[in-house]
């Protein structure tokens, strides 16, 4: 990026912190993002798990160019019969439990997780929401509501109030859920504390404890859905089924969108006392919607899903270095442990200067994230391996 660009970006664009990374992108295909200087860079973050397909799918493409040629918004989410809607939410209620059987389209996960508080409220009755501690679910006011982030939400203070806070994968923090208590949401598997994965004990207790005391049991699969884990949803490696599932990021294709999946009779509250109960003008866009079927689809037929155990264990086998202290995985969902701030920091720098861009997590940056397009093929994971392995060498 020039200094006139890069000056305009700075004094023009919103900025999110004092020092973006400023990669000036031209194009992206496949598992790399190109700059302006012709340089290609391995995403192996994927957008933070958008592009789960890559950049520049045919299929995805096509799908949005066709779409938008027939129209676009038409009016708010929810009043005309768009078929993009109808198709996607066919294909997936097809592949969930048959409680997930209706789908509510809204803009982002962190809107889904708006709706979600909205819906426990409405059909419960109750007003308590639980969250676990170390959590991430968006950065809206309601969303960060339930998160206990000091050093985030400190300057947003007062919050949604009735939110209370357990320990993840902690059997006995789960007392706190009672007859009062609207919803418990969860991610399935914590991401920005740097990947937790929970006990099969803990989430079936998580799970009867809130059918005993009339819970709704809300899993935030946004970031871990749509292959991420190796299963099309985190929650499928517990046989622990939710009552609302929140999905976005991966769903789209790279376009933005977002749902809430439950049963029928959950979302139907939507339709009255108030009716309008949450309505949003975009949501569902037939555009992103049909990026959405496409991504879907191309997910299932390709069976991209069943190539995740190989490609997990290729990582595992050359993402080695002493320097390592540990990785903590799941699918291709790693978080690689090197105990140090600034050793982390080094690392990520010096591979994004040859090639690979990563990233740390939101509440731990002693560990740095990888989270590659799940068609990221066996030669890529090895040379992308050998790049991060190089940098933490050179940085030890």
């Amino acid at each position: 990026m020039n200094y006139s660009q890069r000056r305009i970006f700075m004094d023009l664009v919103g900025q999110t912190s004092p020092v973006p990374l400023g990669l000036e992108v031209e194009k992206a295909e496949g598992v790399y993002i190109y700059g302006k200087d012709g340089k290609k860079y391995f995403d192996m973050i994927s957008g933070i798990a958008v592009s789960n397909l890559g950049h520049n799918n045919k299929r995805i493409v096509k799908a949005v160019q066709e779409q938008a040629g027939k129209y676009m918004h038409t009016m708010v989410y929810g009043e005309h019969i768009q078929s993009p809607q109808i198709s996607f939410a066919k294909i997936l209620t097809k592949l969930l439990p048959e409680n997930l059987n209706s789908v509510f389209y809204v803009n982002s996960g962190s809107e889904a997780v708006e709706g979600a508080m909205k819906l426990a409220k409405r059909y419960t009755g109750r007003y308590e929401i639980i969250a676990c501690r170390n959590g991430y679910h968006g950065n809206t006011h309601g969303s960060q509501s339930l998160m206990d982030n000091e050093y985030l939400s400190q300057a947003y203070r007062p919050f949604v109030p009735g939110i209370r806070f357990i320990e993840y994968d902690n059997i006995d923090s789960l007392k706190a859920i009672t007859n009062k208590t609207a919803a418990v949401i969860t991610e399935t598997i914590q991401g920005d504390i740097g990947i937790k994965i929970a006990s099969q004990e803990f989430m079936s207790a998580l799970r009867k404890k809130c059918d005993d005391t009339g819970t709704l049991l809300i899993f935030d699969e946004i970031q871990t859905g749509f292959g991420r884990t190796g299963k099309l949803f985190a929650f499928e490696h517990y046989d622990v089924v939710p009552d609302v599932l929140l999905i976005a990021k991966a769903m789209g294709g790279g376009m933005p969108t977002g749902a809430l999946v439950a049963d029928r009779k959950l979302l139907q509250v939507f339709t009255n006392n108030p009716i309008l109960g949450y309505i949003s003008t975009f949501g569902g866009h037939p555009v992103s919607i049909a990026a959405a079927v496409a991504s879907l689809e191309e997910l299932i037929d390709l069976e991209i899903i069943d190539q995740m155990d190989r490609k997990e264990e290729l990582f595992l086998k050359h993402l080695q270095h002493p320097a390592i202290k540990e990785i903590r995985h799941k699918g291709l969902f790693f978080a690689v442990d090197l105990d140090d701030a600034d050793f982390v920091k080094r690392v990520i720098n010096t591979a994004y200067e040859n090639g690979v861009l990563m990233d740390w997590f939101l509440y731990n940056d002693q560990a740095f994230r990888l989270a590659p397009p799940l068609i990221i093929s066996e030669e890529e994971i090895v040379n992308a391996c050998k790049i991060i392995v190089d940098a933490i060498e050179v940085n030890r």
